[in-house]
């Protein structure tokens, strides 16, 4: 069962990859281009919208909803588009890493700690 959930992991990373690929892709549609760049960007992200030291959730979002996000970004991609990234990606040395989903995800821990504390900060009558 290990052995399975290995290789798995590895067609999920595999996928996110070719995801990325395929994002750029013209034979891409518009609505497939979206939602797998943006679910390519936050899976390469080196850092996670829900930090894993919160307890449950901070998994949920890894092994659970990811998953399934990116299945659907799968399905969305032409069956021809995604087996050519699919190649490529199998192919590839190193892995890409989305900086501006990593800063996108800082930029909204900061506003949602501003918002929380404005929300919170005693005012005088």
């Amino acid at each position: 069962m290990l052995k399975q959930l290995k290789t798995w992991a590895k067609a999920i990373k595999r996928d996110v990859h070719a995801l990325w690929l395929a994002a750029h892709d013209p034979r891409t549609p518009w609505y497939a281009k979206a939602l797998a760049l943006g679910i390519a960007a936050y899976a390469l992200s080196p850092i996670d919208l829900i930090p894993d030291f919160i307890p449950v959730l901070g998994y949920v979002d890894d092994a659970i909803l990811l998953p399934l996000a990116i299945m659907l970004a799968v399905r969305l991609v032409p069956a021809e588009v995604m087996a050519e990234h699919r190649a490529t990606a199998s192919l590839a040395v190193a892995r890409p890493v989305s900086r501006t989903a990593a800063v996108f995800i800082v930029v909204v821990w900061v506003a949602a700690s501003a918002t929380l504390a404005w929300w919170f900060w005693p005012r005088r009558p």
